[in-house]
């Protein structure tokens, strides 16, 4: 009996022509978003690559250089475009995809895309993420509305109502033709991903890649399953069409427009952020005064002096069979780095808590749960970027000791003219970025997953306890 409802409800389906117009359009702009991310994301990622093979090179060919200058001299570090960027964007966009590597300082990331868009850009980008958590849930709600309400109208539901037709069966019979029917659209949308990734940005983690996007598919495929399951029951529970059209398309646009609005604002309120200024301006007086605001440099250095006389057992400075100014300089560096992972940590939790207050909010509205997964998978979400600003910043950190210790080994206290063979620089390896692995996006999104899943068992049992509409 299901197989039969279900064959029936994808014929109707295939013989309405707004199906198969809206099934082509849909399909096209999916060609469209997958072509336009694939080729914007393939050119970042060559010129990203350039441009890092570039600064590697002024790093390497810098000359004989005093190791300080060398470190002040410093690279630029660009972010890689991961192999799934080209569905979702994400926050790259917004976060930057750059930063310069110096003494003394850990720079913002710079050069975000969305400050050199257009006013529209705020409306969100044209992505295949973009088609799939907005118009195919459209799709849907078009084709779903009238599925029992549209039969009750017609006098079809009280003649199946009277053969005796189990209410659950009917809905079961009626997803799945549904289900069928949007098939048609998302297997060969699916195809498309695979051949754009594996022809465009490939598979370059191998199983890793493969399993993100695996895992993305799957998540889509529930998020599909909840709004065609809510539109049932509502067709099921409203008198006509026209309100069952209305409800439907209500909850779409509260789902799909306001509420990643809503909840992006109550986020930013819940958990502030500073300004870049104010920002800035902390990370510089506690560099200067201390954390405690009772430990200013002068101090420090002082304090680094009397330790370093008494490790190698000198009376003077000048006495010390190492550069006290490099031991001085690195010492500040360890001591900036605390006033770093203070402020930048500060920061990237807040940011934390706004992703995960927007997931549980997806409690309200099952695409901010999608979403976040959707980002997370496709490696453009914001604790992505925490880890490549975490891996250089470490790179930075290492590159810096490195110079400093250098110039503290080959010469005294006070040889500021001293210069360090050209050569040296080629010694110190390039940056390599290691993303993190599929499991690590998945445990930064187990809030969101947590929803997706309550979303799936409620869904599930509007399916299975769906009472009986009226048919009169």
């Amino acid at each position: 009996m299901i197989r039969r409802i279900a064959a029936k409800e994808m014929t109707e389906m295939f013989r309405d022509g707004r199906f198969r117009w809206a099934s082509v359009l849909l399909l096209g702009l999916m060609m469209v978003a997958l072509a336009t991310g694939a080729t914007s994301s393939r050119a970042l990622a060559r010129e990203h690559a350039a441009a890092q093979e570039t600064m590697r090179g002024f790093w390497v060919n810098q000359g004989a250089k005093n190791p300080h200058s060398a470190a002040h001299y410093g690279l630029w570090v660009f972010k890689p475009k991961m192999p799934l960027s080209f569905v979702d964007y994400g926050v790259d966009n917004y976060t930057g995809v750059t930063t310069w590597l110096e003494a003394h300082k850990q720079n913002e990331f710079t050069r975000r895309p969305a400050m050199d868009q257009a006013s529209v850009a705020r409306f969100g980008e044209w992505t295949a993420a973009a088609v799939l958590q907005l118009l195919v849930p459209l799709l849907i709600v078009m084709l779903a509305f009238p599925a029992f309400a549209g039969e009750r109208e017609t006098g079809t539901l009280r003649q199946l109502a009277a053969l005796g037709v189990p209410m659950r069966t009917l809905m079961m019979g009626k997803a799945m033709g549904l289900a069928a029917a949007l098939s048609t659209v998302l297997v060969p949308a699916t195809i498309l991903g695979v051949a754009t990734l594996a022809l465009g940005a490939g598979f370059g983690r191998g199983t890793d890649d493969v399993l993100r996007f695996l895992a993305m598919i799957g998540a889509y495929l529930l998020y599909f399953v909840v709004v065609l399951v809510l539109a049932l029951a509502v067709s099921a529970r409203t008198t006509t069409v026209r309100l069952a059209l209305l409800s439907l398309l209500a909850f779409w646009t509260v789902n799909s427009l306001v509420a990643p609005r809503a909840v992006a604002d109550l986020a930013r309120r819940a958990y502030p952020t500073p300004s870049a200024f104010a920002f800035q301006a902390a990370v510089q007086r506690d560099t200067e005064r201390g954390l405690d605001g009772h430990n200013p440099a002068d101090e420090r250095r002082k304090a680094v002096e009397a330790q370093a006389l008494r490790e190698y057992r000198a009376v003077t400075l000048d006495a010390l069979p190492v550069n006290f100014d490099a031991i001085a300089m690195q010492a500040s560096e360890e001591y900036a780095n605390t006033v770093f992972d203070k402020h930048f940590g500060d920061l990237y939790n807040q940011y934390r808590a706004q992703n995960t207050l927007t997931q549980w909010t997806g409690l309200l509205s099952p695409l901010l749960a999608v979403r976040s997964l959707s980002m997370g998978l496709a490696g453009t979400d914001v604790e992505q970027h925490r880890d490549f600003a975490v891996q250089a910043e470490l790179y930075r950190r290492g590159l810096i000791k490195w110079t400093n210790n250098y110039f503290r080994d080959n010469t005294r206290t006070g040889e500021w003219d001293w210069k360090a063979p050209p050569e040296l620089w080629a010694r110190y390896e390039p940056f390599e970025y290691d993303a993190p692995p599929v499991a690590t996006a998945l445990r930064h999104q187990g809030a969101a997953l947590l929803v997706l899943a309550f979303w799936v068992l409620v869904s599930l049992g509007l399916l299975w306890r769906t009472p009986a509409p009226r048919v009169a």
